[in-house]
C-alpha cells in the first residue's frame, strides 16, 4: 500500500484519537480506559515522528533510558497492578467479559512500539483504526443488541483479516538475511556507545546495560574465540551429519540483548562460510505469538507476569476458521518465499542465563483455551510445523544453541562468566572417550531402569531399540560440542512400547518457569497422569504443566533419554548456588534427562547419523515418529521438552541385557562404570568441600 495513503489514514486517526480524552460519551467506566489507551496511542504517533530517521533521536544516554521508561512504564512492577494491560485490573474496572477483551485490546496496541521503530506503517495505522471501531461501538452502546459480540466480532476480523500482512511479514522477517533494525544495529552501530541498546524498541533494564558494557572490556582475541565456538558448533553439526552447508545461504541467528559485540563477530565468522544472517524482533502481533514464549533477539521482558496473563489471549477468538486462515496465509508466504527458506541452514542461539526466577501468579480474570480450542491449537502447531519442514527441510538444516551468564546472576558473574568459557570448551576428546564407553555399555542392553534417591519417586523402564549388528550400529547419539554446547551427554529416542513407569523432580526450572514436585506417569511411552505442587488446587497444577510442557495436548510420548555426563556444569551450579538459574541447554547435562514431544531427530530421520567411532545411530524413530509415512500429521507435535533428573536427586542408572543381567553405571552419586572415572572429579571436590 502506498505510503502517501497511509500517512493520509495516519494522520486521521491521529486527529479522531487525539480529542478522546476530552470526550464523556461513553461514560463510566469504560471512560477512563479509551482516556488512557487514546494517550498512549497519540504517544505512540508522535513515537513513530521522533524515530525517523534517527531511532535515537539525538538522546544522550539518561534521555533514551527515561524514554524507553516511560513507554514501558504501564506494565512495570507495580504500575502494573493498576493498567489496563492486567487483566485483573481490567476485569475489576470494567468487569470480566469487557475487562478481557479490552485488556487483550491494549496489549495488542502496546505492540505500536516495536512497529515504529521497524517503520511499519500499515499494521502501525491499523491498529489507531481499531481501536477507533471499539470506540465508535461503545460511544453508540445504546442502539446495539448485543455490544459484547459487535465489538468481538470486530476485533475477530481485525485479526484474520490482517493475517495478509501480519503473517506474511513475520515470515519475510524470519527468512529475509541483512534487514531490519536488528542487524542494522548490530552490524552499524558503535557498540562501545550504550545508547545503541535503545535503537531496537525493545525494553532495556540494567541486565541489558550491563551485559553490553562487561563484554566491551573483553579482549576482542576472547569475543573472537566466543565466536568461533559458536560458528564452529554450527559447522559441526552439519558434517557429523553429512549435511552439505556450502549449499545454505542463510542462518537465523536468536539472542538476547546486550550481546551484540559477540553477535556482530558471530555474524562475520558466519559470513566467511557463506552464510548472510538473519535478526528480528520477537512477534508483536498475538496471532504470531506462541503462549508466553518470545522467539528473535530478546531482551529481559518488561514484567514477565504481563506476558504470562496474556498467553492465551487467542482463545478469546480462536476457532477453525481462524486456524485455516493462518494456517493458509502462512503457507502463501513460504510459497513466495520459497527459494529464501530453502536457502535457510538452521538456526543459532546465544542464550543466556542468571535472570531473576519468575513465579507465575495463576488469576481467574486470564483468558483460557476450551478443550476443543486446546485440541485445535495442537492441530495448527502440528499443521505449521510439517509446513515449515516442507519449505526448509529438516535433513537439510542443522542448529547450535551455546549460553552464558549476566550481570544479574549475582556478585560472583565474571568469575560464572569465564567458567562457562571454559565449561564451552572443555576438551572433546576426553569426553568422546568417556562417552564411547558409556555407549558401549548401554549398547549391550535391552533396557534401562532409572531410579531416584529416598525422596525422589522416580522408578523408570525405558526401553532400547533392538541391534542387529552391534559392530556397526548404536543406540545412543555421543552429543560432543558441536550443536548443543557445552558437550556432555549420550542420548537415544526410546522404543515406546515397555517404556513405563514415573519421572518425579523435586524442584526444576523449564522455560524459566518453576515447578515443584513435577511427576509424569509413563505407560508403552505415553504420559498417562501428570501434575505438581506449584499451587493448592490439583486442577491448577495439572493446567499448569498441560500448558508449559504438554503444549495443551492430552498426552505426549518420550521422544529423548539421555544421561548427561558434564560433572563439571554440576559443580559449577553447586559451587555458585545457581541450580535455578541454568538454561536447559546446561542443565541437560547435569543428570539424567526425559524430553516429552517430538524426537531428537525430528523430521530428519531418514538422515544417517554416525557417532565418532564409526557406528551408525539407528534408534532416531519411535513408534510416533514413523506414523510419518503414513501421515505427517500424526508423526509430529512440534515441541521437545527437556526434563532433568540432577544428580543430588538420583539414585541409579542400570542397564538390563537381554539375559537378565545387570550392568550398573551409576549409583549414590558417582559413575561406577569403568573408564568413567573422570566423570567423578568434579563430584569428589563437592564432597570435599
Amino acid at each position: 500500500m502506498e505510503l502517501d495513503f497511509l500517512l493520509e489514514r495516519m494522520a486521521l486517526a491521529e486527529e479522531r484519537i487525539g480529542q478522546i480524552p476530552e470526550e464523556t460519551s461513553v461514560g463510566a467506566p469504560y471512560d477512563v480506559y479509551f482516556q488512557r489507551v487514546s494517550r498512549f496511542i497519540t504517544r505512540m504517533f508522535a513515537l513513530y515522528r521522533e524515530t525517523e530517521p534517527d531511532r535515537l533521536s539525538g538522546l544522550d544516554l539518561e534521555g533514551l533510558k527515561a524514554r524507553n521508561r516511560e513507554l514501558y512504564g504501564d506494565v512495570l512492577a507495580d504500575a502494573y497492578e493498576h493498567s489496563f494491560a492486567n487483566p485483573a485490573y481490567a476485569s475489576a474496572a470494567l468487569g470480566e467479559e469487557f475487562g478481557r477483551i479490552l485488556s487483550f485490546l491494549y496489549t495488542e496496541i502496546r505492540g505500536m512500539i516495536g512497529l515504529a521503530f521497524d517503520r511499519r506503517t500499515e499494521e502501525f495505522v491499523s491498529l489507531a483504526e481499531v481501536f477507533i471501531e471499539v470506540y465508535n461501538l461503545f460511544e453508540h452502546r445504546e442502539e446495539s443488541a448485543d455490544l459484547y459480540r459487535e465489538v468481538k466480532d470486530t476485533l475477530y476480523y481485525y485479526i484474520s483479516d490482517n493475517c495478509d500482512i501480519t503473517v506474511d511479514y513475520r515470515t519475510e522477517q524470519v527468512l529475509t538475511p541483512r534487514t531490519g533494525v536488528f542487524y542494522q544495529t548490530v552490524m552499524e552501530s558503535d557498540l562501545k556507545d550504550l545508547r545503541y541498546l535503545y535503537g531496537f524498541g525493545e525494553y532495556i533494564s540494567e541486565s541489558e546495560l550491563d551485559t553490553a558494557a562487561f563484554l566491551n572490556t573483553l579482549p576482542k582475541e576472547t569475543v573472537t574465540s566466543m565466536a568461533a565456538t559458536c560458528v564452529g558448533g554450527f559447522q559441526k553439526g552439519f558434517e557429523l551429519a553429512g549435511k552439505p552447508l556450502d549449499a545454505k545461504k542463510t542462518i537465523e541467528i536468536r539472542y538476547t540483548l546486550g550481546f551484540e559485540r559477540v553477535v556482530r563477530e558471530t555474524v562475520l565468522q558466519f559470513e566467511r562460510l557463506g552464510l548472510q544472517a538473519v535478526l528480528y524482533r520477537p512477534a508483536v502481533h498475538l496471532i504470531n505469538k506462541r503462549q508466553n514464549y518470545r522467539t528473535g533477539c530478546v531482551g529481559t521482558p518488561a514484567n514477565r507476569q504481563f506476558e504470562y496473563d496474556h498467553r492465551f489471549d487467542l482463545g478469546l477468538f480462536f476457532d477453525g476458521a481462524l486456524k485455516e486462515r493462518k494456517v493458509s496465509v502462512l503457507r502463501q508466504s513460504y510459497e513466495k518465499r520459497k527459494e529464501l527458506a530453502s536457502a535457510m541452514a538452521g538456526p543459532a542461539f546465544v542464550e543466556t542465563f542468571g535472570e531473576k526466577q519468575f513465579y507465575p501468579v495463576n488469576k481467574p480474570e486470564v483468558c483460557s483455551l476450551s478443550e476443543k480450542q486446546q485440541k485445535l491449537m495442537a492441530q495448527m502447531q502440528g499443521e505449521t510445523t510439517v509446513m515449515v519442514n516442507e519449505y526448509i527441510p529438516g535433513e537439510e538444516r542443522s542448529f547450535t544453541i551455546i549460553s552464558y551468564p549476566i550481570p544479574e546472576i549475582g556478585p560472583h558473574f565474571e568469575k560464572i562468566f569465564r567458567e562457562t568459557i571454559r565449561l564451552n570448551t572443555l576438551d572433546y576428546e576426553i569426553y568422546k572417550e568417556i562417552q564411547t564407553k558409556l555407549i558401549d555399555a548401554l549398547d549391550g542392553c535391552c533396557e534401562v531402569k532409572v531410579k531416584g534417591m529416598p525422596g525422589n519417586r522416580t522408578d523408570l523402564t525405558v526401553r532400547l531399540h533392538e541391534l542387529t549388528d552391534g559392530e556397526k550400529e548404536s543406540n545412543f547419539e555421543n552429543c560432543l560440542a558441536d550443536v548443543n554446547i557445552p558437550l556432555g551427554e549420550v542420548f537415544t529416542s526410546p522404543v515406546l512400547k515397555g517404556t513405563c513407569g514415573v519421572l518425579h523432580v523435586q524442584e526444576v526450572y523449564i522455560h524459566e518457569l518453576r515447578y515443584e514436585n513435577l511427576e509424569f506417569s509413563l505407560k508403552d511411552g505415553m504420559v498417562t497422569d501428570y501434575g505438581c505442587t506449584n499451587f493448592e488446587e490439583a486442577s491448577q497444577n495439572r493446567a499448569f504443566v498441560r500448558e508449559t510442557i504438554l503444549n495443551n495436548y492430552e498426552t505426549l510420548p518420550i521422544g529423548e533419554f539421555a544421561i548427561g555426563t558434564n560433572t563439571v556444569a554440576y559443580k559449577m551450579a553447586k559451587d555458585y548456588e545457581i541450580f535455578d538459574k541454568l538454561k536447559i541447554l546446561i542443565a541437560e547435562k547435569t543428570g539424567p534427562h526425559f524430553a516429552f514431544g517430538d524426537t531428537c531427530y525430528s523430521h530428519s530421520e531418514d538422515m544417517k547419523v554416525y557417532n565418532p567411532d564409526g557406528k551408525e545411530i539407528i534408534a532416531r524413530d519411535n513408534e510416533i515418529s514413523i506414523l510419518r509415512r503414513e501421515d505427517p500429521m500424526k508423526a509430529y507435535y512440534g515441541c521437545h521438552t527437556d526434563v532433568t533428573l540432577p544428580y543430588d536427586e538420583l539414585g541409579e542408572i542400570t542397564g538390563v541385557r537381554q539375559d537378565g543381567s545387570e550392568i550398573v553405571l551409576y549409583r549414590n552419586g558417582r559413575f561406577v562404570l569403568p573408564g568413567c572415572e573422570e566423570l567423578n572429579k568434579a563430584l569428589n571436590t563437592l564432597t570435599d568441600k
